[in-house]
């Protein structure tokens, strides 16, 4: 029609355009907001670059937690820790070599975030992960074996101790931990995350390979026999996994 403005364009293609409009907006609002924790990332350039790529990091919104506590995202507090580590080579981004004990450098695959020093807590608010002597109405189905009383066999095919007790998580039916009571150490208790456990049911010992036995003497402890908090959690967890680099010097090593 002469004279018409919109005679080539239908509601179709309207829509069409607003949905490419609409999720371009959204990508760009979820990549801004799960950039409230971790960024702006460090740079061994020092502060001659800011990395956080695009888009930028959001101001600070408040947050209102369960319990009551009010807290701000991003809130741009700096990991102030030391680094026990120093570059192998001079060029930027060359890997880190652990300074002294590699298992208590926490770097590498043992670094861990600064979590909050609380326990994770249930919506009833009580602490979530517990050993089963303070949930009477925790038990183990029949029909697994039951991991208590069993001997813990480090990586070196070592005994490290005895599984004294078993850690749930109130809000899913799942084992977390086990109490391992130390053989060298009378007395003394450590945990070990269940997902570095092997039960063997049949020949009745929980295997570890990620440390050796004369590792379970320096895992993290606890404030509290009766629960963990969130910052425990992640140093505990991260022991274990730098063993899996650094409890021997041949797993450090090359392959080939």
């Amino acid at each position: 029609m002469q004279g018409s403005i919109v005679g080539s364009i239908d509601l179709a293609q309207v829509v069409l355009y607003a949905f490419w409009i609409f999720f371009a907006g959204l990508i760009i609002y979820l990549r801004r907001e799960d950039k409230r924790e971790g960024y702006p990332l460090e740079s061994d350039r020092g502060g001659r670059v800011v990395v956080q790529g695009f888009p930028a990091i959001p101001s600070p919104k408040k947050f209102r937690m369960a319990n009551g506590e009010i807290l701000f995202r991003p809130d741009r507090k700096a990991d102030e820790r030391a680094i026990n580590a120093e570059p192998v080579a001079r060029w930027p981004g060359a890997p880190l070599q652990p300074l002294g004990d590699p298992m208590l450098a926490n770097v590498g695959p043992g670094s861990f975030a600064e979590r909050s020093d609380t326990p994770e807590l249930t919506s009833d608010g009580v602490p979530s992960i517990v050993p089963m002597r303070v949930e009477p109405t925790a038990s183990v189905e029949r029909r697994d074996a039951d991991p208590r009383g069993m001997n813990v066999i480090g990586g070196d095919r070592r005994t490290a101790g005895t599984v004294s007790d078993i850690w749930i998580d109130r809000g899913e039916p799942q084992i977390r931990y086990l109490e391992v009571a130390l053989a060298d150490a009378p007395g003394k208790t450590v945990m070990l995350p269940m997902i570095f456990a092997k039960i063997d049911g049949f020949r009745k010992v929980v295997n570890v390979d990620a440390i050796f036995a004369a590792h379970f003497a320096n895992v993290p402890g606890l404030r509290s026999p009766d629960s963990v908090t969130k910052l425990e959690e992640d140093r505990i967890t991260a022991y274990y996994a730098a063993g899996l680099l650094y409890a021997s010097p041949a797993r450090a090593g090359g392959v080939l």
